[in-house]
């Protein structure tokens, strides 16, 4: 059984005040949406293994926001892919509606850093082509994909092909691809970070918006401390390798936000110094790395 979707109105007015303690959210009575247990990943290379996931356990409740933070080589990026299917976890298990994850499904959409469009197609026929391939009727297809193309102002460009478009279209492009086929997941794996600012700051104002009308589940990887406490109900903060669950900080400031905001920058320097913490890790790391070469 589905929530029905929060506006910002509602957000706010269930938002704590941010001086109050911070902890993972009350899982509630309803099941949760996505459970990781016990997993572990491990990659064998020459010489040995890489253990880049180790002991995660979460939980994330239908409809929330959650981001992965932390600094390249943490496993954000691994964690997002054993969700979505796409590479078994080594240990333990992880379950999407109460069912095991054993390969890519429909109930779970992927947004990737690189655009992953067809260069062939124009906008519409991209957005088009998974409701094709689900056999639905060519005007169920044209409907929903004028209703996409008006939902993130992408109706005059419909028949643009993805050299015309800019970095910022083409990504709105790839999050319509995914939102046509409505899994209730949405994993996002950097979608913004090749962009600009500007249009990193206009494409998380649509992503919060979208959430906010349609009530999925997103998961979202960044390496961006800003950026993350902007978009999230939940900011999951990974340590280095091997990956493991450092903090699980639940974001209580009300919506929209405010970047230049007291409490928003005094939540920027606790998760800074955290993420500080494992860059600093990753650097020691490396340099007895290459001083025992």
């Amino acid at each position: 059984m589905s929530m029905q979707p929060a506006s910002v109105e509602a957000l706010n007015e269930r938002a704590m005040p941010v001086t109050q303690p911070m902890s993972a959210p009350n899982a509630g009575t309803a099941a949760p949406h996505i459970v990781v247990e016990g997993v572990d990943k491990r990659f064998v290379v020459p010489g040995g293994e890489i253990v880049a996931l180790k002991d995660i356990d979460l939980t994330i409740n239908r409809g929330e926001f959650v981001c992965l933070l932390g600094p390249s080589g943490c496993g954000k990026s691994t964690l997002l892919n054993a969700i979505a299917g796409f590479s078994a976890p080594t240990k333990g298990t992880i379950e999407v509606e109460q069912r095991k994850v054993t390969a890519p499904g429909p109930d779970r959409g992927m947004v990737f850093q690189e655009y992953a469009l067809f260069p062939w197609m124009s906008v519409a026929a991209n957005i088009a082509f998974g409701l094709e391939i689900k056999g639905m009727k060519r005007a169920d297809i044209d409907a929903r994909v004028a209703e996409l193309l008006a939902m993130l102002k992408l109706t005059e460009f419909r028949d643009r092909f993805p050299k015309d478009l800019s970095g910022g279209m083409r990504q709105r492009v790839a999050i319509a691809r995914v939102l046509a086929l409505d899994s209730p997941v949405m994993l996002m794996d950097e979608p913004f970070g090749a962009l600009d600012a500007l249009t990193r700051r206009s494409l998380q104002d649509e992503l919060i918006r979208i959430w906010s009308a349609t009530g999925k589940t997103i998961v979202f990887v960044t390496h961006s401390i800003e950026e993350s406490i902007y978009l999230a109900d939940r900011i999951v903060v990974l340590t280095y390798r091997p990956g493991t669950i450092k903090r699980d900080i639940k974001v209580e400031l009300p919506r929209p936000r405010d970047s230049a905001s007291p409490a928003f920058n005094e939540l920027k320097r606790e998760l800074g110094a955290l993420v500080t913490a494992e860059q600093h890790r990753f650097e020691e790391v490396e340099l007895k790395g290459l001083t025992t070469d």
